[in-house]
């Protein structure tokens, strides 16, 4: 089943966000503009801000719209 996920990514996180979960309360683009942008395509931008930030951003997220997991580092 296709759960229409949308996936955004860099090296530190991989942010999930599942629009059919989404309840628009808005707490990620009124709290951290710079990185959950309303009306630019991708609208989430992960170089907008540190990943600590994100992360405590995505943890406001009222509907568990907004997931992440942090991304493995290769060992050399």
């Amino acid at each position: 089943m296709d759960n229409n996920e949308n996936v955004f990514s860099n090296s530190k996180i991989t942010v999930t966000y599942a629009p059919r979960c989404c309840t628009n309360a808005g707490f990620c683009a009124k709290q951290l503009s710079s990185v959950f942008r309303n009306s630019v395509i991708p609208w989430i931008d992960l170089e907008g801000a540190q990943t600590d930030v994100i992360i405590n951003q995505i943890n406001k997220c009222p509907s568990g719209a907004l997931k992440y997991h942090l991304n493995k580092k290769e060992v050399a």
